[in-house]
């Protein structure tokens, strides 16, 4: 599992999503991504827990203190099998990145490629691309975790 990575020397997060947008009406309080970012981030997931067999779950918001205790609580409610999962979350306003692995997971994800991970995200995010940073990050953990051993040759 990794630790949090404070992100103390970055300006901010979410410079360009600060404020909610839509793309397709709708209040801007109601959302804070548009429909195409979330189609993005649901595509991102869904190929990185395809690809690696791992099931990927994502928080985006305010994390309770300490952030990796209310991660680990995530983590744990995020599905049937939380050996096999990794969440990843947010925390945009808190500069913060966790991210959790669960038992079987960390075994194909250590905790180095977890934190470079991490500063690949927070370099986007730096730059106001916190769709992106999140889809980027979700491609290293993916292919540092591999294919499951069923599908290795």
């Amino acid at each position: 599992m990794t630790r949090a990575l404070e992100v103390d020397s970055h300006d901010t997060a979410t410079a360009t999503t600060g404020a909610a947008r839509t793309d397709q009406g709708g209040s801007a309080a109601d959302q804070v991504f548009s429909y195409k970012e979330l189609a993005r981030l649901d595509e991102a997931l869904t190929m990185s827990s395809r690809e690696t067999g791992l099931r990927f779950t994502l928080y985006v918001g305010e994390l309770r203190t300490p952030t990796r205790a209310h991660a680990e609580e995530l983590h744990a409610r995020s599905g049937a099998n939380p050996a096999d999962a990794v969440l990843i979350a947010v925390s945009p306003g808190q500069r913060v990145v966790e991210v959790v692995t669960g038992a079987s997971s960390a075994r194909r994800l250590p905790d180095r490629a977890c934190a470079l991970a991490v500063l690949s995200m927070t370099s986007s995010f730096a730059n106001g691309d916190l769709v992106g940073g999140i889809v980027n990050g979700l491609r290293q953990l993916s292919d540092q975790a591999g294919h499951p051993a069923s599908l290795r040759h």
